[in-house]
C-alpha cells in the first residue's frame, strides 16, 4: 500500500494534471465522483501522466464513453495490449498468475468464447430461472432477525447472489462462499483490505483453478448437462481453453455474476435511504420495481470503469491519443454525465427512460449477462417490499478500495416489517 496514495480533501486545490482518479483511496472514501465531475467539467479527455498503473487516458463523459467503447477499429480489450481495466497485467499476468479474460480479448476471438455463455443467461433462459431465485431470495428474507441490526451485504447481497451463481454453475452447494472469496481476491491488490501479499493471492486463484478443474472433468466425463461450466465444456468455441483462458473465463464470470448484483443489491437500500421521498414512492406504487432496478444500477454504477488500448493514433475532444496509450472509461462518471441524463445525481425510480446508463458497457463488449442481474434485483425488490415497510440504515456504509468495483463490503441495517 502506497501511504502517498491518500489525495487531498478539496478536488479544487489539486492542479488538474495531478489529478489520478484511479487512485483506489479515492473510491474507499467515496470521494472519486467528486474528482470525476470536475474532469467532466474541465477536462473530459484527461491525461494522467504517473499513477501506480502507469499513464493513462480518463474519458469521464457519456457520448465519448460511447464513441470509444463502439470502437473496435481503433482500441482494443486485448490482454496482450493491457486487457480491460486498469492494472490488468500486474493482477492477471505477473505475480505468478496467469488469466486471460474473454473480456480481455476481441473479437473473433472474444465473440466465440462469449457464445458459449449466452446460451444459460439468454431470456428464455433466465425466465425458466425465477421462480427458483424467487424462492432463494424468500428464503434469506425470511430468516433475517427482526428487530436488530445486522449486515445487509453478507446476510442479503452476498448470500443471493453466491446462491444464484452456484445454481448457474452447479457448483457444491456447502462450498458456495468460496466463490464470492474468490470473486473478491481477484479484484484487488495487496493492501487493499482483502489478500496480504501477491504469493497468497495467487494461491487463493491457483485454489479456484484446480476446484473448477477437477468439476471440469466431472462435466467432461458426462453428457452435456444445463449448467455454466458443462456449457462450457461442450462448446466449440470454450472445450479447449488453456489454464490461463479457463481460469480468466472463470474470473470473469464469478466477478461479473456476483459483484454486479451484490452491490446493487446494497446500493437500492442506500439509495433509498438517502432519498426516502423515493422510497415513499415505491411503498405506494411497488410496479415500479421494474423502472427503479436500471436506476438502481445506474445510480450505483457496480463497475467503475473499463479499460481499452489505443492500437492507432486518433482525436477525442480535443486531445491526440497515441497508439499504445492506456484509456479509462469512467462509467460511474459517465451515468453522473448531466449532459445526457437529466438530474443525475438524483435517484428517480420512476425515470422516463431508466436504462439509459453505461452501467453494463456498450457494444462489443456490453455485459452479457445484463438479464440475470436485472432479474434477480427485481425479484430481490418484490419479496422485500411484500415483507418490509422498511430497511434502515443504522451507519455509514464501509466500501471497497477498488478503483473497478464500486461498492459495499459492510451496510448494517434494521428491517421493519408492515
Amino acid at each position: 500500500m502506497f501511504q502517498n496514495d491518500r489525495a487531498p480533501e478539496d478536488v479544487n486545490t489539486v492542479p488538474l494534471a495531478d489529478i489520478d482518479v484511479a487512485n483506489p483511496w479515492l473510491h474507499a472514501e467515496d470521494r472519486a465522483s467528486a474528482y470525476l465531475a470536475r474532469l467532466r467539467r474541465e477536462a473530459p479527455v484527461h491525461y494522467c501522466a504517473e499513477s501506480r498503473y502507469g499513464p493513462y487516458w480518463s474519458i469521464t463523459r457519456y457520448q465519448d464513453i460511447v464513441t470509444v467503447n463502439a470502437d473496435d477499429a481503433r482500441v482494443s480489450s486485448s490482454y496482450e495490449l493491457g486487457g480491460h481495466v486498469l492494472g490488468y497485467d500486474q493482477m492477471f499476468r505477473a505475480h505468478g498468475v496467469d488469466a486471460r479474460m474473454f473480456q480481455s480479448t476481441d473479437p473473433p476471438q472474444h465473440t466465440a468464447q462469449r457464445k458459449a455463455i449466452a446460451p444459460i443467461v439468454a431470456r428464455a433462459s433466465v425466465r425458466e430461472m425465477e421462480d427458483a431465485i424467487r424462492a432463494r431470495a424468500s428464503a434469506i428474507l425470511d430468516a433475517l432477525p427482526v428487530g436488530e441490526t445486522f449486515d445487509w451485504v453478507d446476510r442479503v447481497s452476498v448470500e443471493l447472489t453466491t446462491q444464484v451463481l452456484a445454481t448457474l454453475f452447479d457448483f457444491p452447494w456447502e462450498q458456495r462462499r468460496l466463490l464470492t472469496r474468490w470473486s473478491d481476491v481477484a479484484v484487488t491488490e495487496p493492501g487493499f483490505g482483502i489478500v496480504d501479499s501477491w504469493d497468497s493471492r495467487r494461491e487463493e486463484l491457483e485454489a479456484c483453478f484446480q476446484t473448477f478443474a477437477e468439476l471440469w472433468q466431472s462435466r467432461l466425463a458426462g453428457p452435456p448437462r444445463g449448467d455454466l461450466l458443462s456449457l462450457m465444456v461442450h462448446s466449440e468455441g470454450t472445450r479447449d481453453l488453456d489454464p490461463g483462458q479457463f481460469l480468466g473465463n472463470l474470473i470473469n464470470i464469478i466477478v461479473g455474476g456476483n459483484d454486479t448484483t451484490r452491490n446493487s443489491l446494497t446500493g437500492g437500500v442506500v439509495a433509498l435511504n438517502q432519498y426516502p421521498a423515493e422510497y415513499e414512492k415505491l411503498r405506494q406504487s411497488p410496479s415500479l420495481i421494474p423502472s427503479m432496478v436500471p436506476e438502481i444500477i445506474r445510480w450505483q454504477t457496480p463497475i467503475s470503469h473499463m479499460a481499452r488500448t489505443a492500437i492507432t493514433d486518433f482525436e477525442l475532444g480535443g486531445a491526440r491519443l497515441r497508439k499504445g496509450d492506456r484509456i479509462a472509461l469512467w462509467y460511474l462518471s459517465g451515468n453522473r454525465d448531466d449532459g445526457e441524463i437529466p438530474n443525475p445525481e438524483a435517484f428517480i425510480i420512476d425515470r422516463s427512460t431508466p436504462r439509459r446508463h453505461l452501467s453494463f458497457g456498450f457494444g462489443t463488449h456490453h455485459c452479457v449477462g445484463y438479464r440475470l442481474a436485472e432479474l434477480q434485483l427485481q425479484v430481490a425488490w418484490e419479496e422485500i417490499q411484500k415483507r418490509f415497510h422498511r430497511v434502515e440504515i443504522m451507519g455509514a456504509p464501509t466500501r471497497v478500495c477498488s478503483n473497478i468495483i464500486h461498492g459495499y463490503s459492510a451496510l448494517p441495517v434494521r428491517v421493519h416489517p408492515w
